[in-house]
């Protein structure tokens, strides 16, 4: 019994090996591709644009507390104000405060929300120019060489020019 199962485990490990020998193996530099991609520029535009306009928005809510801050301040200093008036006033102005930090979280979404939006469909029409090079070539697996991840690669199997030119560049 021991023998047979000996027989067994070296045939299993022959066969495991051999698929693993069979699979073919290339890598892709995505960031390269989407850096050259003219899509992506236009986006990070327009994204850049966007998250300029939502951080002038939020200055100026935030110059705009300060004035009331200032102005209460003042207020108080002259006697203008009761006690009770300036309660009043200082509990809006927090309020007020914490509407703009709920700003300024719903913007940080809003971009990202935003960045999906515009980037989404590039990664996807970039995976899916990927997809369709390793089927033509009978890759079986493609590793994405920009994150570092990968040590070492044998040129003759990185796909990057090849992707680029199935996205017409």
């Amino acid at each position: 019994m021991n023998i047979i199962s000996k027989v067994a485990f070296f045939v299993l490990f022959a066969i495991s090996f051999q698929t693993v020998s069979a699979q073919n193996f290339s890598f892709v530099n995505t960031a390269d591709v989407l850096q050259s991609l003219p899509e992506v520029k236009q986006a990070n535009t327009e994204l850049e644009t966007y998250r300029n306009q939502l951080i002038n928005l939020g200055q100026k809510r935030v110059e705009t507390l300060r004035s009331k801050y200032a102005d209460l301040e003042q207020r108080q200093a002259q006697g203008n104000i009761s006690p009770v008036q300036l309660e009043q006033e200082s509990a809006a102005l927090k309020e007020e405060e914490q509407q703009i930090m709920a700003f300024e979280q719903e913007s940080q979404q809003k971009v990202v929300a935003k960045s999906e939006e515009l980037l989404g469909p590039i990664r996807d029409k970039v995976q899916k120019a990927i997809d369709d090079v390793a089927k033509e070539n009978n890759y079986s697996y493609v590793f994405d060489n920009s994150s570092g991840f990968i040590l070492y690669g044998d040129e003759s199997v990185n796909i990057t020019a090849k992707v680029k030119t199935k996205l017409g560049l």
